[in-house]
């Protein structure tokens, strides 16, 4: 992944007004400009010149993490496992084409590459934020072979990231099924 995490002054300013109001917004065309993405990027070994995106606002369902009239935003697009570019512009070319005058909203921006982001999670192998293989097997039994695959040996920690069941891609399940974990301890107890 290329990941840039922003400081707006203002919402991001949306053609589509369902994305106005949604904390998740996954940035395509349809499905053969994604499908183009993500073949240059895990096929062709190189960066997608129109990304397929996911971003996140959180200030749309959370306004303290931002100060009054301003958002805090993040997109990511995907590029080749430990790419050493800059996809930057590229990004924010998809963002202007779906929100135009988003880069006038732009106040600040940080940007991290597959190194960077390997450099800060040991789980990021090569900038991979789904933490490997999800493929055959793997969608079932990451991250140990268990009918209880949240739990830990320590009794009160569980694991509720994307190495759980569903897998990387089904944001916040497998924090879902985690804390439905956690209940069936608590009620066992």
């Amino acid at each position: 992944m290329f990941k840039v995490d922003y400081a707006l002054d203002g919402p991001v300013p949306w053609t589509a007004k369902e994305a106005r109001t949604a904390g998740t917004v996954q940035i395509g065309a349809d499905s053969k400009e994604i499908d183009t993405a993500l073949r240059a990027a895990s096929r062709e070994n190189r960066a997608p010149d129109r990304p397929f995106m996911i971003t996140v606002q959180p200030s749309v369902v959370d306004p303290t993490r931002a100060p009054a009239g301003k958002q805090v935003f993040w997109a990511y697009g995907h590029v080749p496992s430990g790419w050493t570019g800059d996809l930057s512009d590229a990004l924010e070319r998809q963002l202007e084409r779906f929100a135009p005058g988003f880069r006038d909203r732009v106040l600040a921006r940080a940007t991290a590459g597959p190194p960077e982001l390997a450099a800060r999670n040991a789980n990021y192998v090569g900038g991979d934020i789904g933490s490997g293989a999800v493929s055959g097997l793997q969608t079932l039994l990451r991250p140990k072979l268990s009918l209880f695959p949240y739990g830990t040996p320590h009794p009160a920690v569980f694991i509720c990231s994307s190495s759980t069941p569903p897998g990387p891609g089904v944001h916040g399940m497998s924090g879902h099924n985690a804390a439905k974990a956690v209940w069936r301890r608590l009620r066992q107890a």
